[in-house]
């Protein structure tokens, strides 16, 4: 735990954090934020150096593959624990299922599920491991970064709640933007589009826009193509294929294949736990387009895959 007369003054120190074989070089900002919490860390990112795995806890009853294993926060710090051992270098935590047809979870039992548990981390896992809050809804957003959150993972990339984009900026923290098209509940009813990388490009472009004039710095920005979110079969592959376009807008990209689908239906497998190596081969070929976040429920397989394939990158002539 930290000593909360050590977060009583501001600080401003550059931090080399090392996880496993990653190297993510971040700005660590501690400053207190009330006498009953750990204080708050806001980042930004400055450089990074390797691919970073960024494990997903999902602290929901009805999660597509792993609802319900984690719901309590005994359990949920149990598998941030193991995350972390295996290589992980942020935790997502989400409250909120965002599975095709998932029904909408409010704002307070979102705070009721993710805070406990990102409190918990930070007293029993992790004073400084940074952690990302995955909500469309700033409340939750709020209480999260409150509790010891740093980042903010917005699949709606606050169409939702615009809300979020303020918070971002007043709290200084990156914000992960997302293109969906839909929502949860109706996003793989009918998707449609011309040219899906050309599309979600425009969608993401006009959204940085949007941030960068709500106040957020562009160096806080990560963007997210949103693989699997209102995308067909085809088009989620069209998007990996074309990974380096979204790499050459020079923000941070995100990518999120784990144990989709979309992988299942090319492997011939229907349990989503199944699909650990299909998602690794996926964030291999990330790791040679350029990408350098990966959001994933398999740490081992992807933390392999992804040092194995920026081995090789960097031997790259």
């Amino acid at each position: 735990m930290v000593n909360n007369t050590f977060l009583q003054r501001l600080q401003v120190f550059n931090k080399c954090l090392f996880v496993g074989q990653i190297n993510l070089v971040v700005q660590v900002i501690y400053t207190k934020t009330s006498d009953s919490n750990l204080g708050e860390a806001l980042f930004m990112f400055r450089k990074i150096e390797k691919p970073v795995i960024m494990g997903i806890l999902n602290v929901t009853p009805d999660s597509f593959s792993d609802g319900g294993q984690f719901s309590g926060v005994n359990a949920a710090l149990k598998q941030a624990a193991k995350m972390l051992a295996e290589g992980a270098d942020i935790i997502d935590v989400g409250g909120e299922s965002t599975r095709p047809n998932a029904e909408q979870v409010g704002v307070d039992e979102q705070i009721r599920r993710v805070v406990p548990v990102i409190e918990g981390i930070r007293e029993k896992v992790s004073v400084d491991i940074p952690i990302s809050i995955d909500t469309t809804q700033s409340i939750v957003a709020e209480a999260a970064l409150d509790a010891g959150a740093n980042i903010i993972n917005d699949i709606a990339a606050a169409r939702d709640d615009e809300a979020v984009l303020t918070l971002a900026a007043e709290r200084d923290v990156p914000i992960i933007l997302m293109h969906m098209q839909g929502s949860p509940q109706d996003m793989q009813d009918n998707p449609s589009y011309q040219v899906v990388t050309d599309e979600v490009l425009v969608f993401l472009e006009q959204r940085i826009q949007i941030a960068v004039k709500a106040g957020i710095k562009k160096g806080n920005i990560v963007i997210d193509p949103g693989i699997g979110f209102g995308k067909r079969k085809q088009d989620n592959f069209d998007l990996l294929a074309n990974l380096q376009r979204f790499v050459d807008t020079g923000f941070p990209v995100l990518l999120g294949t784990s144990r989709k689908g979309f992988l299942g239906k090319i492997c011939d497998i229907t349990e989503p736990v199944e699909l650990a190596n299909a998602t690794a081969v996926t964030t291999a070929l990330g790791v040679m387009a350029g990408v350098q976040i990966y959001r994933v429920h398999d740490i081992l397989e992807n933390r392999q895959a992804a040092d194995i394939a920026w081995a090789i990158k960097q031997s790259q002539t």
